[in-house]
């Protein structure tokens, strides 16, 4: 597990990308089960309760499906598995577009640059 928090934004929510990253990039596939929260908790060096926040947003999100006494797996509804794949490069693409922006980087030159650079 490769789990380095920043000082930017709160733990949980970094806890929470990072699940999402897992399933993207098939590291966590449908039905997989997820650490315990307290084994989370744990192996990143955070505050149990933080790990709870992370996993009961998870839960209304449906990421992950707890069922009492059992331990939390991954959705295996595709739909919600592309909207996550689909929110994560969201997220990318508009943290890139706003830092080109700020070096007035115009559209048809980033353009360009991805043509040539991807």
């Amino acid at each position: 597990m490769n789990f380095t928090p920043n000082e930017k934004e709160p733990v949980y929510l970094q806890i929470i990308r990072y699940i999402k990253q897992q399933i993207v990039t098939d590291e966590l596939k449908p039905g997989d089960p997820v650490p315990s929260r307290r084994e989370m908790a744990v192996k990143i060096k955070v505050n149990p309760n933080t790990v709870q926040k992370a996993y009961k947003e998870m839960e209304d999100m449906e990421i992950i499906n707890t069922v009492r006494n059992y331990q939390s797996t991954i959705t295996t509804d595709k739909n919600i598995i592309n909207n996550i794949r689909q929110d994560l490069i969201n997220e990318s693409l508009k943290i890139f577009i706003e830092n080109m922006k700020a070096i007035n980087v115009d559209k048809e030159e980033l353009i360009e640059i991805i043509k040539d650079t991807y």
